[in-house]
Formats: C-alpha cells, sequence, structure tokens
C-alpha cells in the first residue's frame, strides 16, 4: 500500500510541474519570421499566434499570394519553435516520461 501511496504522491508532484510549465509558457513569446525578416509572427510557449507584423513594401495588391507565403511560413516557424520548445520542457519536468498516459492529465 505504501508503494500506491508514493506513486499517487509522485503523480501529484508531477502535475503540479506541468502546471507550473504551461502557465510559464503561456507568458513567454517566440518569434520567427520570413522573407528577410519582413513578416514577423510572435506566437507563445503553446504556439498560439499573439502577434504579426508585415513591412509595408510586401503588400502587393498584384501579389497577394507572395504575402499568404510569407505568413504562412513565419507563423509555421513559430509555432515550430514554440512546439519543440514546450516538448523540452516537459521532458524536463516528466524526466522523459510519455505524457500521453490515459487519465495522467
Amino acid at each position: 500500500m505504501n508503494n500506491l501511496q508514493q506513486l499517487l504522491q509522485m503523480g501529484q508532484q508531477l502535475q503540479s510541474k506541468v502546471a507550473e510549465i504551461q502557465e510559464r509558457l503561456d507568458a513567454q513569446e517566440i518569434s520567427a519570421s520570413s522573407g528577410g525578416g519582413m513578416v514577423k509572427a510572435t506566437v507563445d510557449g503553446k504556439g498560439a499566434i499573439k502577434s504579426l507584423s508585415i513591412d509595408g513594401t510586401v503588400v502587393d495588391p498584384e501579389d497577394v499570394e507572395m504575402l499568404e507565403d510569407l505568413v504562412l511560413a513565419a507563423v509555421t516557424e513559430a509555432q515550430n519553435k514554440a512546439r519543440v520548445h514546450y516538448e523540452e520542457e516537459m521532458k524536463k519536468a516528466t524526466g522523459g516520461l510519455p505524457m500521453n498516459l490515459p487519465g495522467l492529465f
């Protein structure tokens, strides 16, 4: 019975660590740009878009497709960086345990 209590306590500690990390990730900003910095996307540590800036010189009504591509590239790169950062933080907190254990979180 003592082992079960220890396991439950470890689970609660892990859950608390994960909650702390998620709060920190919400406050973090991760940025990426495309087009030589003409389009910049900023996301939080979980990948949610926080801001997008576009240099006015890249806005060409005759070439909307290029602008769309630049925006998509910047957002995708920022979200990929955030995903990698998130996974690294979770691995630190869990000591490498898989985070997809049913019913754990």
